[in-house]
């Protein structure tokens, strides 16, 4: 998820800065709003006036107004939303990246709770879960219908204590339980790896704070430790739902050294915004160096503007699954001191004017993810942008087409998960990368992009 307004805590101390204003609480303001309002706004205040007259239990207004602000925001499409109280102290902790639980990104999804995705490392993650898991109890308990921010509560706790989850997950015939046991989670937006070959391996987790800084810097570490120059570099943007825009036209621009990142264009003129590559980091940070761009289901927003600046300037390969498809632009509008809208307020284009909403990104070589026993079956049912219901439309129709898509005929690609477990693979993706790197080293590829 990409926002306009990078910092939660911000609006604790923001002026009222736009013009939406909450719809008045009392019986006499809605007589006042009413005698000017249109004939829609009149329905809706005589549907007010039926329930606090004629409800079976009397009903307080803040009741009525969160739930029709709610409706209003639920009927312009998912990402659209209302935060007050533990939503906001829910965005401000996942900002901060510091707290004790699990280690997961969740939404509601039609009353259940749905992994975005488990952080690298995470509890989560090392228990097993995967981004697109439903959970449907809590230690036995059914949380249908709960309030995210409930939902998020039951599962955060001490640090070494136990929880266990009911998974539904999408393939599996029957559902199954996971125990977790919660941790410290200090989140790390970057980590790196330098891999045989010389070939840097960098992961980014998610789009917070100087993540553009912080990969310029794993370079540069990446080069120190390497016996020699570096033969090519893995970008891994798998299970990365996103997160700061500033970052990832900051993150794109360290390999590009001119041209367009990415075009937000919204509903107006005034509302078109092109991002231009601006050599922050003087040249490519990467020296032209062949790279892999990873990408999966899991890759939304911010990691689908780097993914698709990259594979439209022909910097990079990209590899893995198509995209999540998130091509929406949140922004925060503060309405008081402690609340605030989380309005879309427009979409997002590649450098070829590609619109990333619905279609995401296609890979240029599709691998999937062997080493995953249900990743058939999870790719068959993977749910993404287009699958939410009241989604954004896309202006630009997704095209079908990718540079060399399916190497299915690729023998490795007949691999099994168990055979790849025998052969110490556990990441079939990540491989395959490393290994097209490998054979592309002593390319005159590799000799031209230095």
């Amino acid at each position: 998820m990409t926002f306009r307004f990078p910092v939660a805590r911000a609006l604790r101390a923001a002026a009222l800065c736009t013009a939406v204003a909450l719809v008045p609480a009392t019986t006499a303001g809605f007589a006042q709003v009413e005698s000017r309002a249109s004939p829609e706004f009149a329905k809706f205040f005589a549907t007010y006036q039926r329930i606090k007259a004629s409800y079976v239990d009397p009903v307080e207004d803040d009741v009525l107004i969160r739930g029709a602000i709610d409706g209003m925001l639920a009927a312009l499409d998912p990402h659209s939303a209302y935060l007050d109280g533990a939503a906001l102290d829910r965005l401000e902790t996942m900002i901060d990246g510091n707290y004790q639980g699990l280690g997961i990104s969740v939404q509601m999804e039609e009353g259940v709770v749905k992994v975005v995705s488990p952080f690298k490392g995470s509890p989560a993650d090392a228990a097993g879960i995967k981004a697109g898991d439903y959970i449907t109890h809590i230690d036995g308990k059914l949380i249908y219908g709960l309030d995210i921010n409930d939902a998020v509560a039951q599962m955060r706790g001490p640090a070494g204590s136990p929880i266990e989850l009911t998974i539904v997950r999408p393939g599996r015939d029957a559902s199954f339980e996971v125990s977790v046991t919660r941790g410290l989670i200090e989140l790390e937006p970057v980590t790196f790896e330098l891999k045989s070959g010389n070939i840097g391996y960098i992961s980014v987790n998610e789009f917070s704070a100087n993540v553009g800084k912080d990969v310029a810097e794993a370079i540069k570490s990446l080069q120190t430790e390497a016996t020699g120059r570096l033969s090519g570099l893995v970008l891994d943007l798998r299970r990365n739902p996103g997160g700061s825009l500033d970052e990832a036209v900051t993150l794109s621009d360290l390999f590009l050294t001119n041209g367009q990142i990415v075009s937000q264009r919204g509903r107006t003129r005034r509302d078109t915004i092109y991002y231009e590559a601006e050599s922050a980091f003087p040249g490519d940070a990467a020296a032209g160096l062949p790279m892999i761009v990873l990408i999966d289901e899991g890759s939304a927003s911010a990691s689908e503007i780097v993914a698709g600046a990259l594979q439209d300037h022909h910097r990079a390969l990209i590899m893995g699954e198509r995209s999540f498809g998130k091509g929406s632009v949140q922004t925060l509008l503060p309405l008081t001191r402690d609340s605030a809208l989380k309005l879309t307020t427009a979409r997002y284009y590649t450098p070829s004017g590609r619109s990333v909403q619905e279609g995401g990104i296609e890979p240029d070589i599709r691998v999937p993810q062997l080493s995953d026993p249900d990743a058939e079956r999870r790719q068959r049912l993977a749910l993404r942008e287009s699958d939410l219901r009241g989604h954004l439309i896309g202006e630009v129709a997704a095209k079908d087409e990718a540079l060399e898509r399916d190497r299915l005929d690729d023998p490795r690609f007949q691999l099994t998960a168990e055979q790849l477990e025998e052969q110490g693979i556990d990441d079939f993706q990540l491989d395959y990368a490393l290994r097209t790197l490998r054979r592309t080293a002593g390319s005159p590829l590799a000799a031209r992009n230095r």
